[in-house]
């Protein structure tokens, strides 16, 4: 484990979901500020890698990959039982790791709705009553879970990963009840965001959102390493079971572009 400066030094911290998007940025902003990252990822075992190196030659904080599918249970206990025998402790869980399968309920399918429901929410339950247990015995300890603004706003085609959504934010609620006052539960609400995933759905998808954002762009992935930071910290240390939206003031009207033309179909071909 990483004893440099930083607001992290010392601590380790589990981001799933970590080889890309917004969890490629949040691992590389913890380990920046002194952490020691366990990177996970399901498929993309390039990316995770690429994300320790980048660590490894900044000089500061440590990290490390694992594979794993949180979506099983089994295995996204194992990854926290790996996080610990890598660096001796967990004093941060990130619930990153998120599915999509956007379009109208009516043509829901089994396989979607399993696939979102089983990454973005069981898989976040089961890591973090693992990371939990494991928190308790320290006697400290942080969890911060990804969720959505639309979790709260009515979006066209968003039916399950809204449901998905919502029912993070009251499973982090739950469990910052029943955990308290060892272990702080919040959450993240991140607005539209630029990253790869959405330019498939639409070329155009910076553009589209940001022209429905009061601050006139998406959201950028490091935009919400200094949010993560100080949920992460003692600088938020009396705040638990609340959801930090971090949207440029998109859910102050919630205005939504025009949808009609963004193509869903690479959802169910993704690993």
């Amino acid at each position: 484990m990483t004893t440099g400066s930083g607001a992290m030094a010392g601590r380790s911290a589990l981001v799933t979901g970590a080889s890309k998007g917004i969890g490629r940025d949040l691992a590389l902003g913890l380990a920046a500020a002194g952490a020691s990252v366990m990177v996970n990822y399901k498929t993309d075992a390039h990316g995770a890698e690429e994300v320790c190196r980048q660590i490894a030659e900044s000089g500061i904080g440590s990290a490390a990959a694992a594979q794993a599918d949180v979506g099983v249970s089994g295995q996204a206990r194992a990854l926290v039982e790996r996080t610990v025998a890598e660096f001796g402790r967990i004093d941060l869980l990130v619930n990153n790791a998120g599915r999509t399968r956007f379009g109208p309920a009516h043509a829901v399918t089994d396989e979607d709705f399993d696939d979102v429901v089983n990454t973005n929410l069981r898989g976040a339950f089961f890591a973090s009553v693992a990371a939990a247990e494991q928190m308790q015995r320290q006697g400290d300890g942080t969890i911060v879970n990804i969720s959505s603004c639309a979790a709260e706003l009515a979006i066209p085609d968003h039916s399950i990963y809204t449901m998905s959504k919502g029912g993070l934010e009251a499973l982090s609620r739950q469990l910052a009840f029943e955990y308290a006052p060892t272990i702080r539960v919040n959450v993240i609400a991140p607005a539209p965001t630029s990253i790869e995933r959405n330019y498939e759905y639409n070329p155009d998808f910076d553009s589209d959102w940001g022209g429905v954002i009061p601050m006139r762009r998406v959201a950028h992935t490091d935009d919400f390493v200094g949010p993560l930071i100080f949920l992460a910290t003692d600088a938020s240390r009396f705040l638990t079971g609340e959801v930090l939206h971090v949207d440029g003031g998109w859910s102050l009207q919630g205005r939504v572009p025009r949808l009609d033309s963004y193509d869903y179909s690479p959802d169910s071909t993704r690993g």
